[in-house]
C-alpha cells in the first residue's frame, strides 16, 4: 500500500470507526475478495460496532492498493460519500493496463461502475465465461452507434448478476461506453412509479449544473431531459434498464442511445425502433457450479460437504437464486442442511425466506408475479400446464386437444408464455414442442394442488373425445406423448376402470410397444401396481410378465405380431385369451395363427430379458441397492437399466474397443469400466459424466472391481500385461502395482474385509496381496494340483471368489471349481461341473449356500456349496453366456451373454427339471389324427411324445453313446435307432415306461409303432413301442450315424454316416449292403420312386443308387463346395441340389442334359424344395434369404423378404428347411425362428419366434396344419394352425 494512502487511513481512522457499519462493506470486500469468509468472521465476533470498524480497518491495512479501491467504492455504494471524500485525494494511482487476470477489472472500472449504480458482486459468485462472453460480444454492438440488448430469462435465473458481471471488463467501460453507465432497477411499476425513477435519474445527471432547477413534471418531459443529458453530457454511455415489466416502459426511455435490458419478456423490445440484440439466459447452474456456491457459503470445500449437499442442489433445478437463497440461509444455520432439503422436496417455497438482495421476500412471490401479469383467460390456460410432467417437451397438438383449439390459436397462447418466461418452447423442423422449467412446475403444482384431479380428468376426457375410434398413429406429433402419460394422467384423475381397461388391452400393448418398445410399458404397470391390483393382481402379472419375457422380441424391426405372442402364454394367461379371440377372428379372414400344443411342458424361470445391446455382452452387475443394472460388451457401450423393468436410464459411448468389465462403487454414485483399449474409466452413474480415465495397462484390461466399504474407497484392476492395479479415487495414478504373475490376469476381487485382493490368471496360479501395501500374501498353484499325467494343458483360471467371512477362495479351471483355505492354501473341495463346456463366470449367493455358473454351452447351473449337487439349469440364453451375479438380497440372478441379453432369474422359481432338455434329433409322424413324436435328450434317452398332448408315452433307458438320428416307420408295428460305434443291434432289452404317470391304457393301441436310432459311435438300433423292446443291434459304420430311415418294405433300414457310406440292412437278420462312392462324409440321402435312393455329400456330388442291388444307377458331379440339401420333384424328373457354393442347380433324372444354374445367393445356399404341383422351387441360404422361382423357365418370381434393409433379421439365421403347402400357395420355412410366406405375392404371413434359435429342420402334416421343430436349447415345438 503506498505510504500516502495508508496515512490517509490513519488519520481518518476515527471518523471512519465511528460511523460506519461493517456488513454491508464487508459483502463488497467480500465480493471484490479483498477479505475472505474467515476474515468476516472475525470482525463479527467483535463486541460493538465501533470495534468491528476497527478491526475492518486494520485488515485492510494489512493489504494492498486494490483493497483500498475496493473499500473507498464500497463507502461510495453505501452511502457514505462523505467519508469517501476523506479518501479521495490519496487514492493510490493504478495503470488501467494493469487488469485483473480473471476479468479484466480496473480501479477505473470499479470507480465507473460504483458511480453508475452497478450492484456490487454478490457475497458468493461463481462465473459463467462463456455466458458472460455472449453479453460482452453484444456489447461491443453498440459500440459505434445506439441500440437495445434485451438480456432474458425466467425469474431467478441470473439475469442482473450476469448483466452487472458482464460490465466488470476494462476493455468494455473504456472502448464502448467512456461516458460511463448507469443502472436503473425498474421492477413492476405503473406510470407514475416511471416517473419518479425518471425524476431520479434526471436529478442524478444534474449534479453539479444549473440546467434543470426543477424536476420534470411528467414522462414526455423528463423523456425530453434525458435524451438532452444522455447526448451532451454522457455520450456513449450504457443505460441498463434492470427487470423491465412491460413494452411500453421502454418507450420512456427511448432516447437514442445504448441501453442494456433484463427482463422475463423475450418480447419486451417490441415497441422501440433501432438495432436489437437478445440473449437468452435459458440454462441453469450445473452440478459443479451449485455445489460450488454451497461450499463457499459455508466455508467448506466441495468435497466436505455433507451428503444433502448434492441433493439441495439437484432440487433447486440449476436455478442460481434458489441456490444463493438455500446457501445464505446455510450460512446463518449450518446445521439445517436436512430441514432445508425437505423444504424443497416438499416444494415449500414461503418457508425459503429472502436472505439475499434479491426483490422478493420468498421465492414463490417471484414466480407468482409473473403469473399476475397475465389476462384472466390466459392464466386459466397456464394453469392447466400444472399437469405436464418435468423434462417433457409437450407438443403442440397435445394442447390442441386439450383447449379444443386450432394449432395457430394454441400456438399465440404459447407464444405469451414464451414471451414473459413462462414457458420454453423448442422448434423443430415440423412443430413447436413446449415444456416448463422445474421450478415452474413444481410452483403451479403446489399453487393448483386441489385441482390437480379435475385437471387430469380434463386432459384423459379431452384425449378420449380426440381419439375415440382408437390410439394415435406413429406419424401423429402427439403420438410419443400419449403413449407416455396417458396411464400416468388417469392413474392420478382416479379412473380406475379407464386405467384398468386401457393397461389389460391387447390393443395398447401393442400400439405402446410397437412405438417406444416394452420397458416403458413394463415400469406402468410396476408403477401403478396399486391400482391394478384392485381389479386384478393376476390379470397385472400376466401382462407384466408377457412383456418382462417376449419384451427383447418386441423391438425387432419389422414389429412382429403380438396376438402370435400372445398366443404362446399359459392358457390361464389373460394375455393368451385375447390372443386367442383376436387370432380366431382374423384366421377367418385368412391370417395365419398358430397355437403352441405342448408349451404347457415348459416352464420359464427368467423373469425379465433386456436387450439393449447390439453386440455380444461381456459383463453385467447390479447395484449395490439392486435397483439397477449395468451392463457393457462388445459394441463398446456401457448400458445402466431398471432391473424391475429393463427401461433404460443411461447409454454411454464408453471405450474404443470392447467393454470387458463393469462394477459399480458401494454408494452406488460411480460405475467403472474396462476395456481392450487398456483404458479404466470411471463414470458418474446418474449422469454418464466421465470422472477419471487410468492409463497405466499396456494390455486390454480384463476385470475390475470396488472395495465393499464406502470408507476409503479403493479400485483393483488386471490386465494381460500380467499386472494387478490398485487406485486410489482421489488421484490420477495408481496406488500399487502387483508383480507376480507370469500370464494375463483375467480376474481380482477384494476380500470381504477389503484387507486382501485375489487374483488369478493363465499361468495357472491364485494370488492374495495385501490391500494397503501390494505385497504378495500368498500363492495358490492351481496349475499343479490340477495337472494330470497324461494332460500337459496348462491350467487357465477364469474367475476367483472370496467365500463367506474369507477364510476360503475358490477358483475357476476349465470345467472345475476348486475351493482353498485361505490360511493354509491347501484345497477343500473340487467340484466337476460339466464334460462339455468350459466355466465362463461364478457367483456366490449373499444370503444362502448357492453357487451360480456360467457356462460356455448357454446355460447357467446352480450348486449347492453344503452338498456338492447341482440343483438346477437355467436354459434360455442362445450362446455363451460370460456372466453371472446375484442380486443384493439373494433373490434374483442375471445372466449375460453373446446372445445381446440380460437375463434375470427368479431364484426360487428355478427347477431342477430343467436341467433335462432335448437335442435337435428327431422325427414325427401324423397318421389317423394322431401325432407322434420321437426325440432324443441330453441325457442320451429316447422320448416317445403325443403329439395332440405334449406329454412323454415313452423314455428308453440310456444309451452308451450320444443319438445323433431316429426315425418312426409309420406303416408297421416296430421302430428303429442307431448308435455312432457303428453297431445295430436287435434284443429284448426293455425300456421305461411312463404310460401310467399319465394315464394311458396299453389297449388303446391297435398296433404298434417301429423305432430306428442312430448313435455317434456308428450304431443303428431298432426299438418296438409300446413294449420297449430292442429288437435289433446293427454294426458297421465306423463313425457316427447321421441319417437313418426305413423304407417301404418293412424289414429295411437304411442309415448313412460320417464315414461317407450308406449302408442298406435287413435290420431282422442282419444283413447289410454298403453303398460306397462318396469321398467325404454324406449330408443326406432320399428314397425315390422303386428301389432307389438319393444321397449327396460334402464331396459336392450326387449319386443315384438301386439299393436293393447296392448299383450305383447315377453319379452327378454337382458343385465345387458341399452339396447341402436336395429335393426330387414330385413327379420325379428333376431334382435340385443346393451347394455351400452359393448355387443351386436343376438336373434332369431322366435325360442327360446339362443343369440348370439358379444364381444370383450371396452366400451358401443350404435349403431347396419343390412345390407339389411341380411349378415353383424354393431356395435358402445362410443369409437368411428365400428365393421363389418358377420351374417352367427358371425365372426368379420372388426374394423374401423384400426389404433389402432388413440384414441381421432377415431370418434370424440360416434357412435350414423349406416345405410348400399341399397347394403350392404357402411356403414355411425354418432358420432363427419359424416364418410362413405367401407364395403368390411374396409376402411374410407370420412369424413363430422360438425361445431358442439354429432350428435344423420342420415336419409337416400332410394338411399343412400341424408343424413340429425343436430349437438349439432343446424345446419341442408343436404347433397347430388356427382355423
Amino acid at each position: 500500500m503506498e505510504e500516502r494512502t495508508r496515512s490517509c487511513l490513519l488519520r481518518n481512522r476515527s471518523a471512519l470507526e465511528q460511523d460506519i457499519k461493517t456488513s454491508y462493506i464487508m459483502d463488497h470486500l467480500i465480493s471484490e475478495e479483498v477479505l475472505n469468509l474467515e476474515d468476516e468472521q472475525n470482525v463479527k465476533v467483535q463486541a460493538t460496532q465501533k470495534e468491528r470498524a476497527a478491526l475492518l480497518i486494520d485488515l485492510i491495512l494489512q493489504k494492498d492498493n486494490y483493497a483500498v479501491i475496493s473499500f473507498y467504492n464500497a463507502l461510495l455504494n453505501e452511502g457514505y460519500k462523505e467519508l469517501a471524500g476523506l479518501l479521495q485525494d490519496s487514492l493510490p494511482i493504478i495503470s488501467t493496463s494493469n487488469k485483473s487476470s480473471i476479468d479484466g477489472l480496473t480501479p477505473y472500472v470499479q470507480t465507473v461502475l460504483c458511480e453508475g449504480g452497478v450492484p456490487q458482486r454478490p457475497v458468493v459468485f461463481v462465473d459463467r465465461p462463456e455466458l458472460l462472453q455472449t453479453i460482452r460480444n453484444e456489447l461491443f454492438n453498440l459500440e459505434m452507434e445506439p441500440g437495445w440488448i434485451t438480456l432474458c430469462g425466467m425469474a431467478g435465473c441470473g439475469k442482473s448478476v450476469l448483466a452487472a458481471e458482464a460490465l466488470r471488463n476494462h476493455r468494455v467501460i473504456s472502448e464502448c461506453f467512456p461516458g460511463g453507465v448507469h443502472w436503473v432497477a425498474v421492477g413492476k411499476q405503473d406510470r407514475a412509479g416511471i416517473l419518479v425513477i425518471l425524476q431520479n435519474l434526471c436529478s442524478r445527471f444534474n449534479q453539479g449544473s444549473q440546467t434543470y432547477l426543477n424536476p420534470p413534471l411528467n414522462i414526455e418531459e423528463a423523456r425530453d431531459r434525458l435524451r438532452f443529458f444522455m447526448a451532451r453530457k454522457y455520450p456513449r454511455s450504457l443505460l441498463i434498464l434492470d427487470d423491465v415489466w412491460d413494452n411500453w416502459v421502454l418507450k420512456c426511455f427511448d432516447v437514442q442511445c445504448r441501453v442494456l435490458i433484463t427482463s422475463r419478456d423475450r418480447s419486451i423490445s417490441e415497441a422501440v425502433a433501432g438495432n436489437k440484440f437478445l440473449i437468452l439466459v435459458q440454462s441453469g447452474l450445473s452440478n459443479d457450479k451449485g455445489l460450488e456456491i454451497l461450499a463457499r457459503f459455508v466455508n467448506l470445500k466441495v468435497s466436505c460437504l455433507p451428503d444433502e449437499a448434492h441433493s439441495i442442489v439437484q432440487e433447486c433445478k440449476g436455478s442460481p437464486l434458489v441456490v444463493s437463497l438455500i446457501g445464505a440461509l446455510l450460512r446463518e444455520f449450518p446445521n439445517r442442511w436436512a430441514y432445508y432439503l425437505k423444504q424443497l422436496q416438499g416444494k415449500q417455497f414461503k418457508r425459503i425466506r429472502k436472505s439475499s438482495s434479491y426483490d422478493y421476500e420468498a421465492l414463490d412471490e417471484a414466480m407468482a408475479i409473473s403469473i399476475e401479469v397475465l389476462e384472466q383467460d390466459h392464466r386459466e390456460y397456464y394453469k392447466d400446464l400444472s399437469i405436464l410432467k418435468k423434462d417433457v417437451k409437450v407438443p403442440t397438438k397435445v394442447l390442441c386437444i386439450l383447449w379444443e383449439m386450432d394449432v395457430e390459436e394454441v400456438e399465440d397462447i404459447l407464444q405469451v408464455f414464451v414471451n414473459k418466461s413462462l414457458l420454453f418452447c423448442d422448434r423443430n423442423k415440423r412443430s413447436f414442442r413446449y415444456y416448463l422449467h422445474d421450478l415452474q412446475l413444481d410452483f403451479l403444482t403446489e399453487q393448483n394442488h386441489d385441482q390437480l384431479m379435475d385437471l387430469h380428468v380434463k386432459m384423459v376426457h379431452q384425449y378420449q373425445k380426440a381419439y375415440k375410434n382408437g390410439f394415435p398413429s406413429p406419424s401423429d406429433e402427439d403420438c410419443i406423448y400419449w403413449y407416455s402419460f396417458l396411464a400416468d394422467h388417469m392413474a392420478k384423475a382416479n379412473l380406475k376402470k379407464e386405467l384398468y381397461s386401457l393397461m389389460f388391452s391387447m390393443d395398447w400393448i401393442k400400439a405402446k410397444t410397437e412405438a417406444m418398445g416394452p420397458a416403458q410399458l413394463i415400469n406402468d404397470f410396476v408403477e401403478h401396481r396399486h391400482v391394478l391390483d384392485e381389479e386384478n393382481s393376476t390379470v397385472r402379472e400376466n401382462f407384466q410378465e408377457f412383456l418382462s419375457l417376449k419384451g427383447h422380441l418386441l423391438v425387432q424391426k419389422p414389429f412382429p405380431d403380438i396376438v402370435q405372442l400372445g398366443l404362446c402364454q399359459s392358457d390361464s394367461s389373460e394375455v393368451y385369451r385375447q390372443a386367442k379371440l383376436k387370432a380366431v377372428e382374423k384366421a377367418q379372414h385368412g391370417a395365419v395363427y398358430l397355437e403352441w400344443i405342448n408349451k404347457t411342458t415348459l416352464q420359464n424361470s427368467s423373469s425379465l430379458v433386456v436387450q439393449l445391446h447390439c453386440d455380444a455382452v461381456f459383463h453385467a452387475c447390479f447395484s449395490h441397492d439392486g435397483l439397477k443394472i449395468a451392463s457393457c460388451g462388445a459394441d463398446k457401450t456401457l448400458q445402466i437399466f431398471k432391473s424391475e423393468t429393463g427401461e433404460k436410464l443411461l447409454e454411454i459411448n464408453a471405450h474404443d474397443d470392447e467393454v470387458l468389465c463393469c462394477a459399480f462403487s458401494p454408494d452406488d454414485k460411480f460405475v467403472v469400466t474396462c476395456s481392450s483399449d487398456t483404458k479404466v474409466k470411471i463414470w458418474n452413474s446418474i449422469t454418464g459424466q466421465l470422472i477419471h480415465t487410468y492409463r497405466e495397462h499396456e494390455e486390454q484390461v480384463n476385470c475390475c472391481q470396488f472395495t465393499h466399504s464406502q470408507h476409503n474407497m479403493m479400485l483393483v484392476t488386471c490386465s494381460n500385461d500380467t499386472l494387478v492395479k490398485t487406485w486410489d479415487l482421489k488421484g490420477s495414478n495408481c496406488k500399487n502395482t502387483l508383480f507376480g504373475h507370469t500370464e494375463p490376469v483375467n480376474h481380482c476381487s477384494f476380500s470381504p474385509d477389503d484387507q486382501y485382493v485375489a487374483s488369478c490368471s493363465n499361468d495357472g496360479t491364485v494370488k492374495l496381496w495385501a490391500t494397503r501395501s501390494g505385497n504378495e500374501w500368498k500363492s495358490i498353484d492351481v496349475n499343479e494340483q490340477c495337472r494330470t499325467s497324461d494332460d500337459d494343458e496348462e491350467v487357465l483360471l477364469k474367475c476367483c471368489l472370496w467365500i463367506s467371512d474369507g477364510t476360503q477362495i475358490l477358483a475357476a479351471a476349465k470345467s472345475t471349481l476348486l475351493i482353498y483355505d485361505v490360511s493354509t492354501g491347501d484345497m477343500i473341495t473340487e467340484l466337476a461341473i460339466s464334460r462339455y463346456s468350459n466355466i465362463q463366470s461364478c457367483a456366490i449367493s449373499p444370503t444362502r449356500p448357492l453357487l451360480a455358473v456360467a457356462l460356455s454351452h448357454n446355460s447357467v447351473e446352480l450348486w449347492d456349496m453344503k452338498l456338492h449337487k447341482r440343483v438346477a439349469d437355467c436354459s434360455g440364453h442362445l450362446s455363451w453366456v460370460h456372466c453371472v451375479q446375484f442380486s443384493p438380497e439373494g433373490a434374483k440372478l442375471l445372466s449375460s451373454s453373446d446372445d445381446q441379453t440380460v437375463r434375470l432369474w427368479e431364484i426360487n422359481k428355478v427347477h431342477s427339471s430343467s436341467a433335462v432338455s432335448l437335442v435337435q434329433c428327431m422325427d414325427a409322424i401324423f397318421q389317423q389324427g394322431d401325432m407322434f413324436v420321437l426325440v432324443s435328450d441330453n441325457k442320451k434317452c429316447l422320448q416317445l411324445i403325443n403329439g395332440k398332448t405334449g406329454n412323454v408315452m415313452f423314455q428308453s433307458d440310456v444309451q452308451d453313446s450320444r443319438i445323433c438320428c431316429c426315425c418312426l416307420n409309420q406303416h408297421t408295428n416296430l421302430a428303429a435307432f442307431g448308435h455312432g460305434d457303428g453297431i445295430l443291434k436287435v434284443g429284448m432289452k426293455s425300456a421305461k415306461l411312463v404310460l401310467q404317470n399319465i394315464g394311458w391304457k396299453m389297449q388303446q393301441f391297435q398296433k404298434s409303432l417301429l423305432i430306428a436310432i442312430g448313435l455317434e459311435k456308428g450304431i443303428v438300433k431298432v426299438l418296438e413301442f409300446p413294449s420297449g423292446k430292442t429288437l435289433s443291434t446293427l454294426t458297421g459304420h465306423t463313425h457316427g450315424v447321421q441319417r437313418c430311415q426305413f423304407t417301404h418294405h418293412e424289414q429295411t433300414l437304411i442309415s448313412s454316416s460320417d464315414d461317407a457310406t450308406i449302408r442298406v440292412w435287413n435290420w431282422h437278420t442282419g444283413a447289410c449292403k454298403v453303398l460306397e462312392g462318396h469321398t467325404e462324409q454324406v449330408k443326406n440321402f432320399k428314397l425315390l420312386r422303386g428301389s432307389q435312393l438319393l444321397s449327396w455329400s460334402f464331396d459336392g456330388t450326387m449319386k443315384v443308387w438301386n439299393f436293393a442291388t447296392g448299383e450305383l444307377v447315377k453319379n452327378f458331379d454337382c458343385h465345387d463346395g458341399a452339396v447341402l440339401s436336395c429335393d426330387v420333384s414330385p413327379d420325379g424328373s428333376k431334382v435340385v441340389s443346393a451347394s455351400a457354393d452359393k448355387s443351386a442347380k436343376i438336373w434332369s433324372l431322366r435325360d442327360n442334359v446339362p443343369p440348370i444354374v439358379l444364381a444370383g445367393h450371396n452366400a451358401c445356399v443350404r435349403s431347396c424344395r419343390f412345390t407339389w404341383d411341380n411349378e415353383y422351387l424354393a431356395t435358402g441360404d445362410d443369409n437368411g434369404e428365400i428365393r421363389i422361382w418358377r420351374v417352367k423357365d427358371c425365372s426368379l418370381l420372388h426374394i423374401c423378404p423384400k426389404d433389402v434393409e432388413i440384414k441381421d433379421s432377415k431370418h434370424g439365421g440360416w434357412v435350414t428347411d423349406l416345405r410348400f403347402s399341399p397347394n403350392s400357395k404357402i411356403l414355411v420355412s425354418t432358420g432363427g425362428y419359424i416364418k410362413w410366406w405367401d407364395v403368390t405375392t411374396g409376402e411374410s404371413l407370420q412369424t413363430f419366434y422360438t425361445n431358442g434359435t439354429n432350428l435344423k429342420s420342420i415336419h409337416v402334416s400332410s394338411d399343412f396344419k400341424t408343424f413340429v421343430t425343436i430349437d438349439n436349447i432343446g424345446i419341442l415345438y408343436i404347433l397347430k394352425m388356427i382355423n
